[in-house]
Order: C-alpha cells, then sequence, then structure tokens
C-alpha cells in the first residue's frame, strides 16, 4: 500500500498503552515505510520488539528522532521537558513534534521554548484510553470513532497541521482544532475532576473503619466498579495531569464542590423534586453521549464477560 504512505519515518517516544496502539494502528494502515520506537524501559522496549511494534528499537530518543518526519511523545507529561531538551539538536528542518498528552497549555510552555523554530510543533491528545497499560494491551481499533484533538501552536504550518490531520483521520480518529487554555477546561470537567473523584471515592471505601475491604470488594455494584475502573488508570500519568493542569482542574473541582453542597441540602432536605430534575437531566447527557456514539447502550455499560485471557 505505498500510496497510504504519509510520512516516510515516524519515531514514538514512549510506547504504553497509547503509544503502542498508534504504532498497532499505523502499521495497520501502513502510514509509514520506518517506524521507530524509544523507550526509557529497557522492558517495554524489548516488549514492544517482541510484538514487532515498528521497524527499529532504540533507548536512547534522540536515535529514534534521527532523520524523523514526525516525532510523537507518547510519555508522562512530566517527562516531555527532559525529552525534548534531549532530541532538539537532531529534529530535522521541516519534522512535525506533536504528544498525546491530556494537558496542553502545560505542554506549549513546556516545549515552545526547547524545540528549534525549524519544526512545526502541534500539540494533541486522543481522546481515548483504558485503565491498562504497557505495549501488550494497546490495540489497534482504540482510536476508531474517537476525536483527537490538536492544539497547534501559532508559528505551525497549516500544511504541517493538515498532515497531523489526516494521519490521526487515517488511524480512525475524528480531529478537533482547538486553543489549548479551552481544551484544558473542557478535559477539566470531561476527565481529570471525574478521575479525581473516582480515585478519591475509592480510596474513602479503603479507609473505611465500619466497612471491611473484603465487603467492599465482595458487595461492589456497578456504579462503584466503574469508580475502580478508573481509580485503576497510570498513576504517574494521573499525577501529572493534575500537577500540570491544576488551574484548570481547581476551577471546575470549585464548581463541582458548590454543585454537591446543593445535593447534599437536597438529599438533607427531602427535596426529591429537586432530585428527580437534576438525575433526568444528567440521564439525558448520557443518552446524548450514546447517540453520538462515543459510548454504548449495551447492558452493564457494555462489559466483556469473557474469560480474561491477560495474565499480569
Amino acid at each position: 500500500m505505498a500510496d497510504a504512505i504519509m510520512f516516510d519515518r515516524i519515531a514514538l517516544i514512549g510506547i504504553g498503552l497509547i503509544g503502542s496502539s498508534i504504532a498497532r494502528a499505523i502499521l495497520r494502515a501502513d502510514l509509514t515505510r520506518e517506524l521507530a520506537i524509544s523507550d526509557a524501559s529497557p522492558q517495554h522496549l524489548s516488549e514492544a520488539e517482541k510484538l514487532e511494534l515498528g521497524h527499529s528499537f532504540h533507548h536512547d530518543p534522540v536515535e529514534a528522532v534521527q532523520d524523523a518526519d514526525l516525532v510523537i511523545l507518547c510519555t508522562p507529561v512530566g517527562t516531555y521537558r527532559t525529552i525534548g531538551e534531549q532530541i532538539a539538536p537532531a529534529l530535522k528542518a521541516g519534522a512535525i513534534v506533536s504528544d498525546v498528552g491530556s494537558v496542553k497549555e502545560h505542554v506549549v510552555d513546556t516545549l515552545q521554548d526547547v524545540l528549534p523554530a525549524h519544526v512545526d510543533f502541534i500539540p494533541g491528545h486522543p481522546i481515548s484510553g483504558t485503565e491498562k497499560s504497557g505495549p501488550r494491551h494497546g490495540f489497534a481499533e482504540l482510536f476508531d470513532n474517537r476525536f483527537c484533538i490538536l492544539t497547534p501552536t501559532e508559528d505551525a504550518s497549516q500544511q504541517a497541521v493538515d498532515r497531523l490531520k489526516a494521519l490521526w483521520e487515517a488511524i480512525g480518529s475524528e480531529v478537533e482544532i482547538m486553543d489549548a487554555k479551552h481544551h484544558d477546561l473542557v478535559l477539566a470537567i470531561t476527565s481529570h475532576v471525574p478521575h479525581l473523584i473516582a480515585y478519591n471515592i475509592v480510596g474513602t471505601a479503603d479507609d473505611l473503619e465500619s466497612v471491611t475491604k473484603s465487603e467492599v470488594i465482595k458487595f461492589s455494584a456497578g456504579g462503584f466498579r466503574d469508580f475502580t475502573r478508573i481509580a485503576a488508570s497510570d498513576p504517574i500519568m494521573w499525577r501529572d495531569v493534575f500537577l500540570n493542569n491544576r488551574d484548570a482542574v481547581l476551577e471546575m473541582l470549585g464548581r463541582f464542590l458548590e454543585d454537591l453542597s446543593m445535593l447534599q441540602r437536597a438529599v438533607r432536605d427531602s427535596d426529591g423534586e429537586m432530585l428527580e430534575s437534576l438525575f433526568t437531566r444528567t440521564r439525558n447527557i448520557r443518552r446524548s453521549i450514546i447517540d453520538a456514539g462515543q459510548e454504548t447502550d449495551a447492558p452493564d455499560f457494555g462489559r466483556q464477560h469473557h474469560a480474561e485471557t491477560d495474565s499480569e
């Protein structure tokens, strides 16, 4: 499929869940002649090589980005500056540099003054993922019919933006262009605060003295099980998200706490009308998400109940 080639050489820095899924999707669509993989973890790198997720494998990211037309950072956002400083001298003129972090304003602030002026810097964020981590948990279909947000800097050329947009569309995503600050506000309420709540409620259940841990596990209802799935996400990645999107998270968390206080009063005052109104409004949001194709209405939240084949 030579006519499908979009970039001669693509370098992926980081080969965890997202990086390995991008690799699989690129190979599935035959979008590059050479896919270079780099990861700081020897175990991840060895696993990626065994899984044949690329054409070359490098512990040193500088080797991976040599002659690359596109470089995508797929590591926790807290590592970006160090990696950016390492690879900057090796980036060729006209290369596109992007990422997959769920924080964007911090990424711009971190990398814009590190990367050379002769590259196009276009931060990105695929709105997809699972609670799993590591190369073996990636899959090419992760991005199918999911959104990817690009937040190009002012200096990025339109041609480069169009090329990166076309790549994400070729691996299955719908692409939106957005301002970095607005992206961080949107994701704070749709992703970051929900994760914070999930981590907190699971931690609260674990801390309860009147309920044993075995009872929490044994009698978990659907709602709590969904919280535990979210709370199982990569702790390093999410630590970096909250540290680097602090202002937007605090703004949305403040609004959430105000609404939670209002809900607390409604329960205390037996205000059934207010509760029913809220629950009706939020149920309609759920239906809109399903109608938009971003979730399934299958029973039990679409869980697959077949036997697990993975072993940790």
